[in-house]
């Protein structure tokens, strides 16, 4: 890329930056607003039910209350119940090791687990410097595939309506209706049946984890005080996967209508030639594109 050209798409990746630090702003004012207030009268409750607790058994000074909530920690850390007399298996199970397994590979890291042994935390390094790379190219490749269905489809009922825009449109739409139904509906009843969420916490934890953002707040198959059965475990895990396949690919659905609109308002605003008049060179070569496309509906199949 020569000098003149980085200066000619300086304008552009101002605009870019000035949008997106306008949108981060934006949100943490509007989060600012939506639990600033809420955390300070949470915290003013929490005083009030330390200094009821304190008063209540005064034989529990602070550092025994400091103590206590230790153990509360150890215990949630551990996945432990105290509600009971009864011990149960903890976090490191074998079903919920494989998931926890899932989410170092995805990248969402929830955080309610981690492994605190040195021997488990190096082989947890090791293990998603590896593992990461082989979860994007996994997902990349079950994105094409899922891709090459929808391109199959869609070439195959343009055949029998001979109407090319409408149906791929049509298409789209379905694809992305079925992708919401099999990958936020059904799990969310799952998750307010398995789990007693309300269906608002268990749509939040569905995005919240497929998108790998994985704030911890809410996680599934790690309640102490529940039983869950063995096929739960092997239906989050697969779920994971498909959602972020199909997630990803969604995303990147949305990465291309962007550079779209930019490339447009480029052409617009910055008086530049369409890329058919500049010449075909890049992403916007048609032979490029038809190899793309080629690859996308015959993906390379591999040993």
């Amino acid at each position: 890329m020569g000098i003149k050209e980085m200066l000619s798409r300086m304008p552009s990746i101002l605009m870019l930056g000035a949008i997106y630090v306008a949108y981060v702003l934006i949100g943490g004012v509007v989060f600012w607003k939506l639990e600033g207030d809420l955390g300070q009268k949470d915290i003013s409750l929490l005083l009030q039910n330390k200094k009821k607790l304190l008063t209540r058994y005064t034989c529990l000074n602070q550092e025994g209350l400091e103590a206590v909530a230790q153990v509360v920690q150890d215990a949630s850390k551990a996945g432990l119940s105290l509600k009971g007399n009864y011990t149960s298996d903890g976090f490191w199970k074998f079903t919920s090791s494989a998931v926890f397994a899932a989410t170092v590979v995805t990248t969402i890291g929830y955080g309610n687990m981690s492994p605190s042994s040195t021997a488990a935390q190096i082989f947890c390094v090791f293990f998603a410097v590896f593992g990461i790379p082989l979860n994007m190219v996994v997902l990349n490749r079950v994105g094409k595939y899922m891709l090459a269905i929808e391109r199959n489809i869609s070439d195959f009922l343009e055949v029998r309506t001979r109407r090319r825009r409408c149906t791929r449109f049509f298409v789209h739409l379905v694809s992305y209706l079925c992708g919401v139904v099999l990958f936020f509906v059904m799990p969310m009843i799952v998750f307010k049946l398995q789990e007693g969420w309300t269906f608002s916490q268990a749509i939040y934890y569905c995005f919240i984890t497929l998108s790998t953002i994985g704030f911890g707040d809410f996680v599934a198959d790690s309640n102490p005080d529940k039983v869950y059965p063995e096929w739960y475990s092997v239906l989050m895990a697969s779920w994971i996967f498909f959602g972020l396949a199909w997630l990803s690919l969604l995303i990147n659905h949305s990465i291309d209508i962007l550079e779209r609109l930019n490339t447009h308002f480029k052409q617009r605003w910055g008086g530049q030639k369409p890329p058919g008049e500049a010449g075909n060179t890049g992403i916007d070569n048609p032979n490029t594109q038809v190899k793309e496309e080629d690859e996308i509906k015959n993906p390379p199949i591999t040993q």
